[in-house]
């Protein structure tokens, strides 16, 4: 299954955003791990279905209510197995 990685940028941090990204990721069946890097973003590593990262990717451009996404980096990464979806400390 392919892999991606993801660096979204703006108010990322302290508004709930990895914890909904974990909500989306477990509703798409993703695993893998979010994290808040120093930088003040938040950085995603997701496998699944290629449908479903293509709707995980649209879920990130938004994020949760309170957050306000600028950009979104993505680029693909050679396949990876997780067992789930982690919060991961930064």
């Amino acid at each position: 299954m392919p892999t991606i990685h993801l660096l979204i940028k703006g108010i990322v941090q302290g508004v709930y955003y990895r914890a909904s990204a974990k909500e989306q990721a477990d509703r798409l069946h993703l695993t893998g791990w979010v994290r808040n890097t120093p930088e003040g973003y938040v950085e995603i590593t997701a496998t699944g279905e290629a449908a479903a990262l293509d709707k995980f990717i649209a879920w990130c451009r938004q994020g949760p209510s309170r957050a306000i996404v600028s950009e979104v980096e993505s680029r693909p990464l050679p396949e990876t197995r997780f067992e789930d979806f982690a919060i991961r400390r930064g």
